[in-house]
């Protein structure tokens, strides 16, 4: 049976589920709904005549997989142009993430922990510090 795009979206539900089984090579789940399973087989259609998923997006997903499974955290990336703020003392403070850095009052800094440093004036993860991981996300 050849999958035909167009033809798809009037199939009656039957047939999507036997579309399902030979497109997929197994069993539907039970209680998807006619649109759900459209959109499914249409997505994976594509994906094997257009060449799937792009290998970065996969590698993110199986990252994204991984944390959920172990319960840790994947923290966001931290890529130029992106602004963190963290109030401490009563004072907000915001860093410029800004490419090989971060920026704070004008001051380049090579790493978020030697930002926290400066504001605490202890030892912090900076990640940590502005809710990027661990216990301060939660």
């Amino acid at each position: 049976m050849t999958i035909d795009l167009d033809t798809l979206e009037t199939l009656p539900r039957e047939d999507l589920l036997e579309a399902w089984r030979r497109v997929m090579d197994g069993p539907p789940p039970k209680g998807l709904s006619s649109p759900f399973l459209r959109r499914f087989i249409a997505f994976e259609v594509q994906a094997r005549t257009q060449g799937g998923l792009p290998k970065s997006f996969v590698a993110r997903l199986e990252r994204a997989a991984r944390a959920l499974e172990t319960g840790k955290p994947t923290p966001p990336a931290l890529r130029p142009g992106r602004r963190l703020l963290r109030e401490w003392n009563g004072i907000t403070h915001v860093v410029d993430v800004i490419e090989g850095g971060f920026l704070w009052k004008g001051e380049r800094y090579r790493s978020l922990s030697s930002v926290a440093r400066e504001i605490t004036g202890a030892h912090w993860s900076g990640p940590r510090f502005f809710g990027l991981t661990g216990r301060a996300e939660r």
